[in-house]
């Protein structure tokens, strides 16, 4: 698949106010700077479509984006909340738990993680959340360019080892670089799969 037309529909603050279509979804989300925008604009083809900023946590509404007049990217808010108030912070989960229990449009979330990094309790403890609440998501590891490939396979495998302390079956994995595309094919065509079903 290769996704030739993308535009911005509307934001909101409620799952309950978003588009009302039967029109399926697929969401993104990670912590606050793993790099979700510049994914998205690279998947989409659109370097201006989704906002990117140097400042973590840019992400603050649900945002919908017509996909080839035939589907819905959702761009969620990060997980992370960078500097927010703790008010804030509970209006954010409460903004994205909603929408992913209850959006009945949502067919997969593809959660982003940072592949630099050691695995982090946070993102665990989401996709641990998720697979309670028998969310469907798949794993997207982003910015594998910044590293060499050696160290990028060793984080995923401390990633993967850690996960099977809760999981006996792994969800598919994607390794990208919003940079140079790499996995673009792979995850366009992984959600090429989904919309068929």
């Amino acid at each position: 698949m290769e996704i030739n037309e993308a535009k911005f529909v509307v934001s909101n603050s409620d799952y309950k106010l978003c588009p009302n279509t039967p029109m399926v979804e697929v969401a993104f989300i990670g912590r606050s700077n793993v790099g979700k925008s510049s994914l998205i604009n690279m998947l989409c083809n659109n370097k201006k479509l989704a906002k990117t900023s140097s400042t973590p946590g840019k992400t603050q509404l649900i945002n919908h984006f017509l996909i080839s007049d035939s589907w819905h990217l959702v761009d969620l808010p990060g997980y992370g909340y960078a500097k927010v108030s703790k008010k804030m912070r509970a209006v954010f989960h409460k903004m994205i738990n909603d929408y992913l229990e209850k959006r009945e449009q949502l067919v997969n979330t593809f959660v982003l993680i940072d592949s630099r990094i050691k695995p982090q309790q946070i993102d665990i403890d989401f996709l641990c959340h998720l697979g309670e609440q028998g969310i469907p998501f798949s794993i997207i590891f982003t910015k594998c360019d910044k590293l060499k490939p050696r160290e990028v396979e060793k984080n995923v495998a401390a990633f993967e080892d850690k996960m099977f302390q809760f999981w006996e079956e792994l969800p598919p994995m994607f390794q990208t670089s919003a940079e140079k595309k790499d996995g673009k094919k792979e995850v366009l065509n992984y959600i090429e799969a989904i919309l068929e079903q």
